[in-house]
């Protein structure tokens, strides 16, 4: 009996390890690839009137956030979280979700951003966007 538990336990480690094995493998697949090295990105702020304020930023971060920090004039806050840092006012304009249902949306190249400030990757040529916007 106790040579049949012995199987089990040594099946069910195995069994963990591979699963282990291939998270890890799916999540390097698809994590957000890093860009290394100086490149030159556009930041467009579009505020709650509908005005857009451009930046364009020679950086060598990279994440959004670095470049971000470097852009001249250019200025946010807000909270981080367990989930990264969550930008709640860009140039002065806040975006308070609880209230109105604003928020700070992020776009790649016009794309919908799948990523927070702090984990968006930047890539030489792109411009990244932060859109006020209210949810439906």
């Amino acid at each position: 009996m106790e040579k049949k538990n012995g199987k089990k336990i040594a099946l069910g480690v195995g069994i963990v390890v591979v699963l282990v094995a291939v998270l890890c493998a799916v999540y390097f697949q698809f994590a957000p690839k890093v860009s290394k090295g100086n490149k030159t990105v556009t930041i467009e702020v579009t505020d709650d009137a509908g005005e857009t304020a451009s930046y364009e930023v020679t950086t060598g971060a990279e994440y959004l956030r670095g470049a971000m920090d470097e852009a001249e004039g250019l200025t946010y806050d807000g909270t981080e979280s367990d989930y990264g840092f969550m930008v709640e006012s860009v140039n002065g304009v806040s975006a308070d979700y609880v209230k109105d249902g604003a928020y700070w949306a992020i776009y790649v190249d016009g794309a919908y951003g799948n990523y927070g400030i702090d984990a968006q990757p930047l890539e030489d040529g792109h411009t990244y966007q932060l859109v006020y916007t209210i949810a439906e």
